[in-house]
């Protein structure tokens, strides 16, 4: 005999309500939204940090359906920032129009238009985050970094493609910016653009700053490309000789290597900041970026170099070839990663040809980025049970949290295995057709196509496996298959090795983490942990690694070293001395106010990874990072 359960009436009368306020919204129609929306923008409250929205959207008696930005192109998860608005009114006639939020859909809002109602009036602020402990630190006193998604509601059921809007923005007085907006008018402070799509909208951004300067990237050229800089200080906008020369040679590089472009023109966002917070994002025709106050003006420093150059290729790879599983109609139409190990894998992989290419790395540079990450994915010790295609649902699952487990857990490893993977494929061609191919010959034939088109071209797996077969044939299908279901065990180093190279450790740094400029001292390869310069709070520990096994975790912090106050020199001292005389290696460790004895008998010496050449072999690698003629 069973037993009914009852269903609460409270439970009921909620489900009711529910019901009644979640609208079932019809599929997007690929035609014109009725009318245009006008959208006021004014980012002048820096001292509150408070953008200030106005819209007029066109409209018709009935219910309607609101949509907040929520699957943002790029972030590839469900992160439009909802949380940061505030104080939504809807007026019509001079009277205020109620709303009720999607109780199933959050980034929803539902009404009923009046009749007699042809336009309504939105108004409604973007909190922008105070403290970077908030989220994204996008205005200071000397920077405004406006993204078009935070700051607009859109009616639901057409494609983003078929919204106009007319855009404007207000920026404190005497400011001046970049984007890939087209002027219509300057009135004052106030700038009109011309009429777009919500689509060309939403993926194109804007920097403003006090301090702002721009280069022409292509003088003479055809298509334009800007290098607009906005910094803290005006002294951070002085190139020191060769710097504009070498993302000059970027962007002649990229066309070399792809053959065409896929944009009308081109703008580089770069703020130059310790105040407003770091980005790397791509979009067709710009990409907003972020590097230190010395970016500019310090010739020799080579850290964050290789982000223009990834976000660049972005316009090939991700925004015009595109992942048929990541193009949607519109931003509240969930997106699907399954592609990323090409757009975001690959792009990674040309990033740092680009970079090597341009001179904003050196080839040995290159490499030490390159050792960096074939020893961090060789020591993956997650890849024994999650595969790299899983990895590409890491944004849509965690939104870029940090984790406590990064080398069991996996993160978004499509990236730098993804670039791997792409070495891989690069040096097998260049092998198998004699030096006569290589992934230089996909890269024009995939992303090349149809020079000046700007719409979108998306794929699929079997066009990236007959793309590659076109240019070299082979089995790639189970090539890639192999690589994206595999578990190991170690990363797919093959790459290194058809290209003249192998991954050695060493006692001596490698250049990128040498002297702790990051402000982190690495132990990784030995110990197993890395430890902050600044407070000896340990940052990472690698999964089944000495520091693992004795019981060591991120988040706790080093007091004391073999009886002595616990620093960076400390350590690699003791390092040194246990493996030349034996002794154990005693830590004093704070773990949330217990304080804990670690004892470490770990006789490997200091490692650090580093390629070396090996005899006797074909040097592709060097050739892959060669300047294209």
């Amino acid at each position: 005999m069973s037993m009914l359960r009852r269903t609460p009436l409270a439970a009921i009368i909620a489900l009711a309500f529910a019901s009644a306020a979640h609208a079932e919204k019809p599929a997007p129609l690929d035609t014109p939204y009725p009318g245009t929306i006008k959208l006021a923008v004014d980012a002048t409250d820096l001292h509150r940090r408070i953008i200030r929205v106005h819209e007029e959207i066109p409209v018709s008696a009935g219910a309607l359906s609101l949509h907040y930005p929520e699957w943002l192109p790029g972030n590839h998860s469900p992160s439009g920032p909802i949380d940061k608005i505030a104080g939504v009114i809807v007026t019509a006639n001079g009277k205020q129009i109620g709303w009720k939020r999607d109780p199933l859909d959050v980034y929803t809002i539902n009404l009923t238009v009046p009749e007699g109602v042809s336009s309504l009036n939105v108004d409604f602020q973007f909190l922008s985050p105070l403290d970077r402990s908030q989220g994204r630190v996008v205005m200071t006193p000397e920077i405004v970094g406006l993204q078009w998604n935070a700051v607009v509601l859109y009616p639901s059921g057409h494609y983003a493609t078929r919204i106009e809007v007319a855009p404007s923005v207000t920026l404190p007085t005497g400011w001046k910016f970049g984007s890939a907006l087209e002027i219509a008018s300057q009135s004052g402070a106030t700038t009109q653009f011309k009429n777009t799509s919500l689509e060309t909208l939403v993926d194109s951004p804007l920097f403003a700053g006090k301090y702002f300067q721009r280069w022409d990237l292509d003088p003479g050229g055809k298509v334009p490309v800007h290098l607009n800089v906005v910094a803290d200080t005006a002294q951070a906008l002085e190139p020191a000789a060769g710097v504009i020369e070498k993302h000059r040679a970027l962007v002649q590089q990229a066309y070399k290597l792809y053959g065409a472009q896929h944009y009308a023109h081109y703008d580089f966002l770069l703020a130059l900041t310790g105040r407003f917070s770091g980005i790397g994002l791509e979009h067709h025709q710009s990409s907003e970026n972020s590097g230190d106050i010395e970016y500019l003006s310090d010739a020799k420093r080579y850290r964050g170099k290789d982000l223009l150059p990834h976000e660049y290729t972005h316009s090939w790879n991700g925004k015009f070839r595109r992942g048929a599983d990541l193009a949607t109609p519109h931003f509240n139409v969930p997106m699907q990663d399954s592609l990323l190990w090409v757009y975001e894998g690959q792009t990674q992989y040309w990033g740092y040809v680009l970079a090597a290419r341009s001179g904003l790395l050196s080839a040995e540079q290159t490499r030490d980025y390159l050792a960096l990450t074939a020893a961090s994915y060789d020591h993956r010790e997650g890849r024994a049970w999650r595969d790299l295609e899983d990895t590409t649902m890491q944004p849509i699952m965690s939104q870029r949290a940090p984790q406590p487990w990064t080398s069991w857990q996996r993160g978004e490893d499509y990236y730098s295995e993804g670039q791997l993977v792409w070495l891989d494929a690069d040096t097998l061609i260049r092998e198998l057709s004699g030096g006569k191919k290589s992934l230089d010959d996909f890269a024009r034939a995939f992303f090349g196509v149809e020079n000046g088109r700007v719409a979108p071209l998306t794929y699929t797996f079997d066009t990236v496996v007959a793309t590659l077969n076109g240019v070299q044939p082979y089995d790639w299908a189970t090539f890639l298959r192999e690589r994206l279901d595999g578990h190991g065990p170690g990363a797919p180093l093959n790459g290194l090795a058809r290209g003249g190279w192998r991954l050695v450790y060493t006692d001596k740094p490698n250049s990128v983490t040498e002297g702790g400029d990051r402000g982190s001292s690495d132990y990784t390869y030995s110990l197993g942990l890395s430890v902050s310069n600044k407070d000896m709070k340990i940052g990472s520990v690698l999964w089944d690694s000495p520091a693992f096994k004795a019981g060591l975790a991120s988040s706790m912090t080093l007091v004391a070293v073999n009886g002595m106050a616990a620093n960076g020199e400390a350590l690699t001292q003791a390092i040194k001395d246990n493996q030349a005389k034996g002794t154990p290696i005693t830590l004093l460790v704070n773990n949330l106010d217990h304080i804990e004895t670690i004892v470490i008998d770990y006789r490997g010496g200091l490692k650090y990874p580093h390629l070396e050449r090996v005899a006797g072999t074909p040097d592709r690698l060097n050739a892959i990072y060669a300047p294209k003629k």
